[in-house]
C-alpha cells in the first residue's frame, strides 16, 4: 500500500473554505453550525458573503482552524451533503 503524500498544510492552521448555495433563509446559519461542529472556536464574525450577479446564489467563505486532514475531509463531506449547499471549494 503506498504511503499517503505529505500534507501541504501545517496543522493547526487557519483554513478558508468557500461554500455556495441558493440565496435562501437559513443558508448562512446552517453553514456556521457545521463549521462550529468541526471548530468549536469558529467565529461567525469572520464569515464573508458574496452574492451572485443575478442575486440567486450566495457565496459564503468560512475560515476554520484546521487540526488534521481527517477533520477537513469530514468538514468538506458534511458541507457537500447538506441539502442547501451546491458547491464547496
Amino acid at each position: 500500500m503506498p504511503t499517503p503524500p505529505e500534507s501541504l498544510i501545517t496543522y493547526p492552521s487557519r483554513f478558508p473554505i468557500k461554500v455556495m448555495g441558493a440565496k435562501v433563509d437559513g443558508l448562512v446559519h446552517a453553514i456556521t453550525l457545521i463549521a462550529r461542529q468541526f471548530d468549536p472556536m469558529f467565529d461567525a464574525a469572520t464569515v464573508e458573503l458574496r452574492e451572485s450577479k443575478g442575486g440567486k446564489y450566495l457565496g459564503v467563505t468560512i475560515t476554520v482552524t484546521a487540526t488534521s486532514r481527517e477533520q477537513l475531509d469530514e468538514l468538506y463531506r458534511t458541507l457537500s451533503t447538506h441539502p442547501m449547499v451546491k458547491v464547496v471549494l
